[in-house]
């Protein structure tokens, strides 16, 4: 089975880093019931339109000129309701506070701290290392009880097709295609299972069940073939990308170090 990926914070700052950053403005755009609306708020909410492809147009500033006020009235009404006063109501105001300052914080850092084209080559060298120089066609079968893969592996010793048996495996997306799994590099599956697919030859199936955190697996090697990775140009956007993540979790955790937490 393939690796699942443990960067979710990571990816999570790593989506801050793309929104916009916006210098202040100082004037007013408009005033709401005694309340004003500075020109930057404005201009914020056009650099994220600009961000997802809207194109800058009068209709669209204008647009985003009644939305803001209609922003407005409703957060004026909501805090004659009080709602403003309630727990979770504060406390949601106060995530998206954080939201707004560890945005700015991040998009500091990696402006401070930009990735290195050594550092990306160096972190593609690392992939096509671990890649390997060799790729394989695997089909898979996922069980539960080691018992049950044991009696699978008897039945292909005695002339069972591994396709017809994969209808037993517990993996969804290869159960209907005969326990395919497509062409991959050992690497991206879970050790055990990249290794056992290591140690077979062309056609030949896993004689005892292979054990991985998923279950017991019988695995078939179908076929090799040289692994071609792609080019740096190809991929290098991708790599600066997850170096960056990665350069961004380090600084959490190291802050976490730091801290004094009780």
């Amino acid at each position: 089975m393939h690796n699942l990926s443990k960067l979710a914070s990571a990816l999570l700052l790593g989506a801050m880093i793309s929104l916009p950053a916006v210098a202040a403005k100082s004037g007013t755009l408009v005033t709401v019931n005694g309340v004003a609306i500075s020109q930057s708020v404005a201009d914020a909410f056009l650099a994220e339109q600009e961000a997802q492809g809207t194109p800058v147009t009068p209709e669209l500033k204008n647009a985003i000129k009644e939305e803001l006020i209609r922003r407005e009235l409703l957060a004026q009404q909501a805090k004659k309701d009080n709602l403003d006063k309630k727990p979770e109501i504060a406390a949601q105001a106060e995530l998206a506070r954080q939201a707004i300052y560890i945005r700015a914080f991040v998009q500091d850092y990696v402006k401070a701290h930009p990735i290195s084209d050594a550092q990306i080559q160096a972190a593609y060298d690392r992939v096509k290392t671990q890649m390997g120089g060799t790729e394989y066609k695997v089909r898979h079968i996922l069980v539960d009880k080691e018992d049950d893969a044991k009696a699978i592996i008897a039945k292909l010793n005695s002339g069972a097709k591994f396709e017809d048996l994969a209808t037993q495996s517990k993996d969804p997306g290869s159960r209907e295609k005969g326990g395919d799994l497509g062409w991959s590099s050992p690497a991206t599956y879970v050790k055990p299972f990249g290794d056992a697919v290591v140690g077979l030859s062309k056609g030949k199936y896993t004689d005892t069940p292979v054990k991985t955190n998923f279950g017991y697996h019988v695995i078939l090697v179908e076929d090799s073939r040289p692994l071609n990775p792609p080019p740096l140009e190809q991929i290098k956007p991708q790599l600066a990308q997850r170096l960056q993540q990665e350069q961004i979790q380090k600084l959490v955790s190291d802050l976490r170090a730091k801290a004094k937490i009780q």
